[in-house]
């Protein structure tokens, strides 16, 4: 009786080790908490931007050209010297003896009445300038008063201010055109007079002046030798008044506004420097990519904002990199856009609750390449999974990564 009792004893503790082993067995297949990295639902500033390589331009370029036919001197002007209105640029001999038959006599002509109708144009666009910004500067001190009194926020002031600034670099660079066709219409007189032998007292050798303070940006003609008529000699440009030209996508393009703020960034200098949109050119061109695809492109010209001193460096022609902000809101409701992937016809998240990931749709709003506005389906302080992997699903136990 005991013998037997004591194999059957002997038989149930080898079936309970073995439902032990089995369980362990079980146990150690089923599936863990999944690790994730995990981010976090929040309220903060959420800025939409086309960001793109840009370029500076000096807006008030002009290049000098030969007058009239003839020896030119060698010029003694270096890139980057600053030259004084009326100042010498080159010296002009012309062909002895000067040929003047009818069809050179013509062009002499036409030359003077095309530098009368430049000055003319010129001189109505000065005036046009000249109105728009007495208008843009009255309304600033308009609003400025509103201000004051409360009616306006400081956002329209400040808008005010920018387009009064605006209007003064138009202003500016509209003189500047007048000066510039004056000059024109003067060398292509004297040109005239050389050629039909009027400027006899003056002696053979024809000087052309600068016809603005201004500085060197490229001399096209260093050496001496016979130059054609309306051949270029110098470029002049005035490094004080700089714009930057930034070519992006017509996709991108379609969201850029004159007046969006532009933040110019990696151009050699400490600090960001501040811009808006001038305008967006109408008509669009072909370039190839780096990886060879045709993109179309359009240029958006950036008037810079910031005073001449934080901007001393830069010069025609640099480089700088250009975060051009379409649209920007504050306290606003974002999620890192790893979280976000579509869901059937909508999108949607892994919402973190009790250590389980559950399925959320959510509706979205303005995009960046890191942040997602959130519209509906989250709340701030919600925890979220960032990049799931194909392990993450609905209901699935998940574990943060690191702790």
């Amino acid at each position: 009786m005991s013998l037997g009792m004591n194999v059957w004893a002997k038989r149930i503790l080898w079936g309970l080790v073995g439902l032990v082993v089995l369980g362990a067995i079980v146990w150690a297949f089923l599936p863990g908490a999944v690790l994730v990295d995990v981010g976090r639902v929040d309220r903060d500033v959420l800025q939409v931007t086309v960001s793109e390589d840009g370029q500076t331009r000096v807006i008030d370029r002009y290049t000098v050209t030969a007058p009239l036919t003839g020896q030119l001197e060698r010029i003694e002007l270096d890139e980057g010297d600053a030259v004084r209105r009326e100042q010498t640029l080159a010296r002009i001999a012309p062909v002895a003896p000067p040929l003047l038959d009818v069809r050179t006599r013509a062009e002499a002509e036409a030359r003077v009445a095309a530098a009368e109708a430049a000055v003319s144009q010129a001189q109505a666009a000065a005036a046009r300038a000249r109105d728009a910004y007495e208008f843009s500067r009255a309304e600033a001190r308009r609003q400025e008063k509103l201000l004051e009194s409360g009616v306006v926020t400081g956002q329209v002031v400040d808008e005010a201010r920018l387009a009064e600034k605006t209007a003064a670099a138009d202003m500016k660079s509209a003189r500047f055109s007048v000066a510039v066709a004056r000059n024109e219409l003067e060398l292509a007189r004297t040109a005239l007079r050389t050629l039909t032998g009027e400027e006899e007292g003056e002696g053979e050798v024809m000087e052309v002046e600068s016809p603005v303070d201004a500085e060197v940006l490229k001399v096209v003609q260093e050496s001496e030798g016979v130059v054609q008529m309306g051949a270029p000699l110098v470029e002049l440009g005035d490094l004080g008044s700089l714009e930057v030209i930034v070519d992006v996508l017509t996709t991108d393009a379609v969201a850029v506004e004159p007046g969006d703020p532009v933040r110019l960034v990696r151009w050699g200098g400490e600090q960001a420097l501040e811009g808006r949109v001038k305008r967006v050119d109408p008509s669009a061109f072909t370039k190839i990519s780096s990886l060879g695809v045709e993109e179309q492109r359009v240029d958006v010209v950036v008037a810079l904002t910031d005073p001449r001193a934080r901007q001393v460096d830069l010069g025609d022609g640099f480089r700088v990199e250009a975060d051009i902000i379409t649209w920007q809101g504050s306290n606003v409701l974002q999620v890192d856009s790893s979280a976000v992937f579509r869901a059937g016809a909508g999108w949607a998240v892994y919402r973190i609750v009790d250590g389980e990931a559950q399925l959320t749709p959510v509706e979205v709003g303005r995009r960046t390449e890191r942040k997602v506005q959130v519209l509906d389906g989250l709340g701030a302080g919600d925890e979220v999974v960032l990049y799931p992997t194909d392990a993450v699903g609905d209901g699935v136990d998940v574990e943060v990564r690191g702790q």
